[in-house]
């Protein structure tokens, strides 16, 4: 009996612990197939869920499982769908799972995984998803997607599967944490050129625009990557979101929150909905009708779940009418506010305090935000980027107190000064986190959302932003933004090519931070000019504009191999994400740095100057033939009248402009030395004393190259030597001719250091061709008496270049330091002030600074006198809140130390300069030095200036439009 009674409860702890672990789960395998069971009287997502669950299991396996409502037909392997409160899953799970139920129990959007053994009799194993609330069931749903291979953008990008017989998954007992950032989403905007034609035109003709088909898709990726929340398109291209009952009953079964712009107070599209019947959109002259308006909205919207922007602007992107400035517009919003709240207590809810609210604080309304407005407690406060991606402002202390929280409106993409970016999607990753998260720092995280144009072709931006609002955590180390990059490229197509698409990525963000495509033509809109020549410097840095060139080249040659390499089911996806981003950036740069070299060539009398034109021309051509390809045969056609490379077809998008170019051929031949040019280009190669290189510097050792070129429609051979041992020449001898590409040579002249001595050296190079000789002089500088063991920055030609984040020693004092950050833009660190603390004591005194601030330093050598002019780069972000500036200081050889402010207000000048360039510079002239060994001290007065790179001109600096490289061994 004892025996037997011992037997008895062993069997009954195996059987209850068999329970509670597994080791995997069967979907599918030769004998399997798993069945999914979610209750009908759930929410309508549990079905949707379930449905596209079924999909993606026969997208891997070809075999579609049986999807049911009556759990009594249930047998085998089943995956079970459902709120942790609804009886399906309380009944599977039993009374031997208490913390797994209150794991989720009364969380906001979370989800369980568990898998039980022998549940009953018929259920060999269950695979239990559950959520905390709707959309928590959702993502645990498409957790599973992801784990078996579907990805988030299996439709919107065209994202194959890998091809499974069998689909056995490992499942460990799992309760996803809350996610970071509350409400979560993405703004359709400037649609006009891709998402609404396409959408009008291809894919829901039945509607002829964005309608429920196109929105069920939204819907499905935004919850395939966790996102909860959608402020609908709203141009005039589009009728506005309730204008078709089908959006809201699509909105309302995918559990997708419905909310609208800074510009559409109360779920309203002016734009399409107010008309010009009711009158002036204007509340003082006007109120009765604008409340009405308001009020049919708010009736409309009871049943949905819905986040209301309160406040008034313009009926579009505009100021509020019928107010001369911020002084009246302040009590005017606080009147507007209290009667919007009073709408929502009569028809939504009598407790305001269970309505969610938004009050977004863009443009001009943040002037009159931070003008005392009182804006209600409870009430979401929405902090704007400055539209190019750099934050605006963030909490005060008073603000981190408000129990509505505040939250951002950031932006991937533009319409407006002083440039757009509507076409590629352009916007470093290492830039989104670094802003970001500084304002999850700062507790703006109740709600994020991203503007994403016409969806396409941001995707790997969407997924960036998305994945951080989700899940902050392993974004609080800058080095995870490139290995986001990398999970993500691995996750589309494979390990085999993820770290060539990684840095070929990154790559084409790092290019496009230093100047985005869009804005090459260095022309502005708002009002739109004209494209102009770039500011790239084609004769001085061994050619600035011609590395930026090099750099593209190599990118589209690393797509065009891929592309042949890649497999060909993952090719439509390759081309949309990797492919014509990348080929659509380089052809546009070369299309104006290919007609900027057509300019200045022709000037030199270069006979190549022709080739250029035409290459730009080419450049052209080819990105209007990959758009076609894109339009027109990608995937099929699927994405016809998704992708415009002429958004709003601004001067920038057009055929380029080229120069006449008339070629004087009397010389027949010419050469053209490094940094030998007039402010008219012209040569000064008819005073042949003007013929010289720049300083050949032993502490730097650079080449220097010397252009060959033809002037007439002649074949010649060339020859350049020189009679000094110490000179190296990459190319001795050559022939020119008048056909496309063998009209010039570039010589890269370098110095033999070892054979030049240890003193000052002086040598001369000599070309031959066709009867003329021309000479070129060469100086070598050996001899600089730098310190035993210097390892600083050393003066090349008159000028001195560093990176910030290679400093010699950096002091942190009271907590605040220089820390470095990685992966933010061009460079691969940049150094942040921190903490991002709101309650720093003031440094703002030159005299107390040096024993107050924490400071960085830079050694640099001068080998010439003088006073030298310091250029300070930093990122052009803006003060963490009203009580900051974003300034600086810096002295050399701790002399008298200069505060510098990069401030700026409003959309000043300078601002659109600072945001077209990624950069914020100020000048400080420093005290006379003498020649020898010095040091740059840069003290932390406010927190979050990121220094990017420094120049010190000792009356040789040139114009550079990018970063100068380090002159240091």
């Amino acid at each position: 009996m004892i025996r037997a009674h011992y037997l008895c409860l062993l069997f009954l702890f195996l059987f209850i612990t068999s329970r509670v672990y597994s080791a995997g789960f069967t979907i599918i395998d030769g004998q399997t197939k798993a069945s999914i069971v979610y209750d009908p009287k759930g929410p309508a997502l549990d079905s949707i869920a379930a449905f596209l669950l079924q999909k993606d299991i026969q997208r891997v396996t070809n075999i579609l499982p049986e999807v049911l409502t009556d759990v009594t037909r249930a047998k085998g392997n089943v995956i079970f769908i459902g709120n942790i409160s609804s009886p399906l899953i309380r009944n599977i799970l039993g009374k031997n799972n208490p913390s797994f139920s209150s794991g989720l129990t009364g969380k906001w959007e979370c989800y369980g995984l568990k898998v039980i053994d022998r549940p009953d009799a018929r259920i060999q194993q269950a695979l239990i998803i559950a959520g905390s609330d709707t959309r928590g069931t959702a993502f645990g749903v498409f957790s599973i997607s992801e784990k078996i291979g579907v990805s988030p953008w299996y439709w919107w990008a065209d994202v194959p599967v890998t091809p499974k017989k069998q689909l056995i998954i490992n499942v460990n007992d799992f309760i996803s944490a809350t996610p970071s950032v509350k409400y979560r989403g993405i703004f359709l905007n400037d649609e006009d050129w891709g998402l609404q034609p396409w959408s009008a035109k291809t894919f829901e003709p039945e509607t002829g625009d964005i309608g429920p088909k196109t929105y069920a898709k939204i819907f499905e990726l935004l919850l395939r990557l966790k996102a909860n929340l959608i402020w609908p398109a709203m141009h005039p291209s589009t009728r506005a979101f309730f204008h078709y009952p089908g959006n809201e009953k699509t909105a309302a079964d995918y559990a997708i929150m419905i909310g609208s712009s800074h510009a559409e107070p109360m779920l309203r599209n002016n734009v399409d909905e107010w008309t010009k019947d009711m009158g002036s959109f204007n509340y003082i002259t006007n109120k009765n009708k604008v409340l009405g308006y308001w009020e049919k909205r708010v009736k409309e919207s009871k049943d949905i779940n819905a986040i209301y922007s309160l406040g008034m602007r313009g009926v579009h992107d505009s100021g509020m009418e019928g107010v001369k400035g911020v002084q009246e517009a302040v009590p005017l919003l606080e009147q507007i506010f209290s009667d919007q709240r009073a709408l929502l207590k009569e028809n939504i809810n009598p407790d305001i305090l269970k309505v969610p609210q938004v009050f977004t604080a863009y443009k001009e309304v943040l002037d009159i935000y931070d003008s005392n407005l009182k804006l209600p407690q409870d009430v979401t406060l929405v902090w704007p980027d400055d539209n190019y991606g750099y934050i605006s402002r963030l909490n005060t202390q008073a603000e981190l107190a408000r129990p509505g929280g505040s939250g951002v409106y950031y932006h991937a993409s533009y319409w407006g000064r002083p440039h757009d970016y509507l076409w590629l999607s352009s916007t470093h990753p290492g830039l989104i986190r670094e802003e970001m998260m500084k304002a999850y720092a700062t507790k703006s995280d109740r709600l994020w959302v991203l503007n994403v144009g016409d969806l396409k072709p941001l995707e790997y931006n969407i997924q960036f932003f998305l994945d951080m609002a989700y899940n902050t955590a392993p974004f609080k180390n800058s080095d995870y933004t490139k290995k986001h990059l990398y999970d993500w490229a691995s996750g589309m197509f494979g390990k085999t090519y993820a770290d060539r698409i990684t840095d070929l990525l990154w790559k084409y963000y790092n290019l496009a931070f230093e100047r985005k495509p869009e804005f090459m033509g260095w022309s502005q809109t708002e009002p739109t000019t004209k494209t102009a020549y770039t500011s790239y410097n084609h004769f001085y840095y061994g050619d600035e504009a011609q590395r930026r060139i090099d750099s593209y080249e190599q990118l589209e040659t690393e797509a065009k191999g891929l592309r042949k390499q890649i497999k060909p089911a993952d090719a439509d996806a390759f081309y949309q994400l990797v492919y014509y981003p990348v080929t659509g950036a380089a052809l546009m740069n070369k299309k104006f740095l290919y007609r900027d070299k057509s300019y200045l060539y022709a000037r030199q009398n270069r006979l190549s100057a022709l080739d250029y034109a035409a290459m730009s021309e080419t450049a052209y051509q080819d990105i209007v033939k990959e758009t076609a390809y894109y339009n027109d045969q990608l995937a099929g056609g699927k994405w016809k009248n998704m992708m415009s490379m002429a958004p709003r077809d601004l001067p920038v998008y057009q055929q380029p402009v080229l120069p006449e170019i008339r070629i004087d051929k009397s010389g027949i031949w010419d050469i053209a030395p490094e940094g030998l040019v007039k402010k008219d280009s012209s040569l000064l190669s008819k005073n042949p004393s003007d013929l010289v290189l720049p300083v050949f510097n032993r502490a730097v050792n650079r080449k220097y190259f010397v252009d060959i070129f033809l002037s007439d429609e002649r074949t010649i051979n060339w020859t350049v030597s020189s009679k000094n041992n110490w000179v190296t020449i990459s190319q001795e001898k050559g022939t020119l001719s008048p056909q496309p590409g063998k009209k010039q040579t570039r010589i890269w002249i370098g110095v033999d250091w070892e054979k030049a001595g240890k003193n000052a050296a002086t040598g001369t190079l000599v070309f031959n061709a066709a009867g003329k000789t021309l000479t070129v002089k060469v100086n070598a500088l050996a001899a600089i008496p730098i310190p035993q063991g210097f390892k600083g920055a050393i003066e090349d030609n008159g000028y001195i270049s560093l990176l910030a984040a290679n400093y010699a020693r950096k002091t942190a004092k009271d907590d605040t330091d220089w820390k470095p950050i990685t992966g933010l833009g061009n460079l691969e660190k940049s150094l942040v002030a921190t903490p991002l603390n709101l309650k720093l004591p003031a440094r703002d005194n030159p005299e107390t600074l040096k024993a107050r601030a924490a400071f960085v330093e830079y050694d640099f050598y001068t080998y010439s006198a003088g006073r030298p002019r310091v250029n300070i780069y930093t990122l052009p972000t803006h003060p963490v809140n009203t009580g900051f500036g974003m300034r600086y200081a810096v002295s050399i050889d701790k002399g008298p130390v200069k505060i510098l402010d990069f401030r700026t207000v409003g959309r000043s000048e300078e601002w659109k300069q600072n945001v077209l360039r990624n950069s914020a510079v100020r000048q400080f002239t420093g005290q006379t030095l003498k020649k020898g060994k010095h040091t740059l001290q840069v003290y932390m007065i406010d927190p979050g200036v990121i220094l990017q790179n420094i120049t010190i001109d000792m009356s040789g600096l040139k114009e550079a439009y990018g970063i100068i490289p380090e002159t240091k061994k």
